[in-house]
């Protein structure tokens, strides 16, 4: 199967956390980057964090950075995002994604269904 499915979306007060996670076919796990993008209503798509195969190289978007952590589970072929100091402006649908240009920040050809986060102020 090539197969996203992502979790852990919810409501959250600012300042909270959450943690997201994202399960990868076998596939898209050994032969991708990952990462996540996220959406807000009325808005584009944007890059999120991305992780290579090795994890050994992470890459946040700067409105991002210092309060989220991407990270790489290869035994369970999850992805996860820690996601703390939350924002309002944090709130949209976040997407689990899979390709060979993730990293740099460019959308790869697999996605997940998403999931929603929430931030009140």
């Amino acid at each position: 199967q090539v197969q996203l499915v992502e979790s852990g979306g919810g409501l959250v007060q600012a300042g909270g956390s959450l943690k997201l996670s994202c399960v990868a076919s076998r596939r898209l796990f050994n032969m991708n980057d990952l990462g996540w993008f996220r959406q807000a209503p009325g808005k584009e798509r944007e890059f999120v964090a991305g992780i290579s195969g090795s994890g050994g190289r992470k890459t946040y978007a700067d409105s991002v950075k210092g309060r989220f952590i991407i990270s790489r589970d290869n035994a369970k072929g999850t992805i996860y995002l820690q996601m703390n100091s939350l924002k309002p402006e944090d709130t949209a649908v976040y997407y689990c994604n899979a390709g060979k240009t993730v990293v740099a920040g460019i959308v790869g050809e697999y996605w997940g269904q998403g999931t929603q986060v929430t931030v009140s102020s």
